[in-house]
């Protein structure tokens, strides 16, 4: 039915405020663009397209290409938003592209896909790092992301070291060791880089994993989690047991010669022995050699296939070698020359595995026969540092009714000697304990060089009355003593971590920043012990041809009784099943008692922060000369070398190690 033209009323001004809303058409838009699907553009699409690797960041600046990583390519375009996959776990070699995977993700949500995103390294120093070295790049190098990210030095950019802000979302980075930096803010986007460098709780709040991920369970189906690392320890690494949890794909490429499929293994890599330049791989299907110049065609034509079925489906996860790094990065010569050069040292070993094969390191943690021990003990004067041992360092256990204290002698390589094993009777509330261990600081022992060595370090458990620990390692001063906290886990990175300040007690008030307490990784010191202890020594006929002993070996002298070796070697490393079916490394007492196992890791840890793992040849040095030169008994009453005045000519008194204050 037609509507009489006199029922039509014009229109000759506008409705009340309808037009004097200034803000209106800003409001439609960002209406509209809030409805607008996120797009079909997959991240290695915008990556190809958009992505610039600066100098300062890339060892081959210019454009992004993922022809240049192919593996790279199905990991990017699982984070795209049309993809279901809310998981994504790379167990992976160093070197091999990962992390620049993960910053093209980043630009690619701020300039495709806005929305709040969480950036985690193991530590807030190292987020900061990254933000410099890898973040403000991307930004700088793409039009794209600098038109929505202002710079820094803006008013009101919202663009800091750890926070960029952009139209619709914000990038947060923080560091794993900050609970308050991972509960910041909801994420829908989650990128946690080198989780096995995690410490294992967030400021004791938990885990920094768990904690990381619970800021995007809002988003339910939309969101995304991108975990990344090199793995370190077999049942303790993080990226092992997500990736065990996963459908564990590999990346398999093409035998040029038959066509076979199959993922690269180390095994199959061979050469001539002593020479890594005849390094080819043998195929799984004809055996033939194949030469590394085809990598890159086999790259290209490689593919991820599913090797298991994951737990949850909505997780993928994948594995990759340094054997598939591209032409011109990690050869497969280097490779071998790696391996050779890390015969004969375990620490060596592990790093291949970790960092080149990007598989975890089995911990032998097997308690070795205290009888073995026992018929292995050597004889020399008691009470006397060996001419090997160059400080000394102690380990104290307080126990109810004692303190139980281990002396040792550490020398180059960390060969160590077991000096003097001393029992304080009466616990921490009794006065005269106490005064027994303060006594024990100023004590010197005799060098078969003849100076005399006082306790360089000692390291005291605070796991039974912290309190009274405190409030008697405060009053030493903490240049000769370091409160410590034993905690699970291997951290052979930083196994000794802090100090921390806690609050002391002094005549029952409270004293806020009373004490400074370090944190250890027991289990690293303990493995590492246990391998020093496993150690080949060299027969009476070899020491007669100039052999010596290996670095990290263990002497115990003739002196030490049948149960302190039993309480040496009183636990063993196992392998555990969580409730959910991963692998966990957990130490297990075989006995009761292991105070010695205990004042051990104490007193490695004394030299771990006396900086033993970090001192330059020319420390050791000056201290084998300064202790060889001493004459027997020359010694003032302070336990110094009574040459105070005497230090090498160039050298300063605070950078000479030989004159530290209290080791002599």
């Amino acid at each position: 039915m037609s509507v009489p033209s006199s029922t039509i009323l014009p229109r000759s001004k506008p409705i009340s405020g309808e037009d004097d809303f200034d803000g209106a058409a800003e409001i439609l838009r960002a209406w509209s663009e809030g409805l607008t699907p996120d797009p079909d553009l997959t991240v290695s699409q915008w990556a190809d397209r958009h992505r610039m690797l600066s100098g300062r960041a890339s060892a081959e600046p210019g454009r992004y290409r993922t022809a240049r990583t192919p593996y790279m390519g199905e990991i990017m375009d699982r984070l795209s938003p049309g993809d279901p996959t809310q998981r994504i776990v790379f167990m992976k070699a160093a070197q091999v592209g990962a992390t620049e995977a993960g910053n093209n993700w980043i630009g690619f949500a701020i300039h495709q896909a806005p929305g709040p995103m969480l950036a985690v390294q193991p530590t807030v120093e190292l987020a900061k790092r990254n933000s410099r070295q890898r973040i403000d790049p991307l930004i700088d190098e793409s039009p794209e992301l600098r038109e929505r990210v202002k710079p820094a030095r803006s008013r009101d950019a919202g663009n800091t070291m750890l926070s960029k802000e952009f139209a619709g979302g914000i990038l947060i980075m923080t560091g794993a060791n900050s609970a308050v930096g991972l509960r910041s803010t909801p994420a829908r986007y989650i990128f946690l880089d080198e989780v096995d460098a995690y410490p294992a709780s967030a400021d004791e709040e938990g885990d920094p994993v768990t904690l990381a991920e619970a800021r995007s369970l809002t988003f339910a189906h939309r969101r995304k989690v991108f975990l990344v690392s090199t793995p370190t320890i077999r049942g303790m690494s993080r990226i092992e047991r997500d990736y065990e949890a996963s459908d564990q794909r590999r990346f398999f490429v093409p035998c040029p010669h038959c066509g076979e499929m199959q993922w690269l293994k180390f095994e199959r890599l061979r050469w001539q022995k002593g020479q890594p330049e005849t390094a080819e791989y043998h195929c799984e299907g004809c055996d033939t050699p194949v030469a590394e110049h085809h990598k890159t065609a086999m790259l290209e034509a490689g593919e991820w296939r599913a090797t298991a079925t994951a737990v949850d489906p909505n997780s993928v996860g994948y594995h990759l070698s340094a054997l598939y790094s591209p032409i011109g990065w990690l050869s497969w010569e280097r490779i071998v020359r790696a391996w050779d050069a890390a015969q004969g040292s375990d620490e060596a070993i592990k790093a291949f595995r970790n960092t080149i094969l990007g598989e975890t390191w089995v911990e032998t943690g097997e308690a070795p026969d205290w009888q073995r021990l026992y018929d292995r003990r050597e004889r020399w004067t008691p009470g006397m540092v060996p001419a090997g041992g160059l400080f000394l360092t102690a380990g104290a256990d307080v126990q109810k009714d004692r303190i139980e204290v281990d002396v040792w002698a550490w020398g180059r390589g960390l060969e160590s000697w077991l000096v003097d094993h001393i029992v304080i009777e009466g616990g921490p509330d009794r006065h005269e304990a106490w005064a027994d261990l303060t006594d024990l600081l100023g004590r010197t022992w005799p060098h078969e060089g003849g100076a005399h060595l006082k306790i360089a370090r000692l390291s005291i458990d605070t796991g039974y009355e912290a309190p009274a620990v405190y409030g008697w390692s405060r009053a030493q001063g903490f240049a000769q003593v370091s409160p410590v906290k034993g905690v699970e886990g291997f951290n052979r990175a930083s196994p000794v971590s802090g100090p921390t300040y806690v609050d002391a007690t002094e005549g029952g008030k409270r004293l806020r920043r009373g004490a400074r307490l370090w944190t250890v990784a027991v289990s690293t010191f303990k493995a590492e012990t246990y391998r020093f202890l496993r150690l080949e020594r060299p027969t009476e006929e070899d020491m007669a041809n100039g052999a010596a002993f290996s670095p990290g070996t263990v002497h115990l002298p003739h002196w030490v009784e049948n149960e302190w070796l039993k309480q040496f070697v009183a636990e063993q490393l196992v392998t555990v099943r969580t409730k959910r079916g991963f692998a966990k490394l957990e130490w297990q007492k075989l006995r009761e008692r292991n105070e010695a196992l205990d004042c051990r890791v104490y007193a490695r840890a004394a030299a771990w922060i006396a900086g033993a793992d970090r001192w330059s040849e020319e420390k050791w040095r000056d201290l084998e000369d300064q202790l060889g030169s001493a004459p027997y008994g020359d010694t003032d009453p302070a336990g110094q070398i009574n040459r105070p005045g005497q230090v090498p000519q160039g050298k300063r008194r605070s950078d000479w190690l030989g004159r530290r204050e209290g080791w002599f």
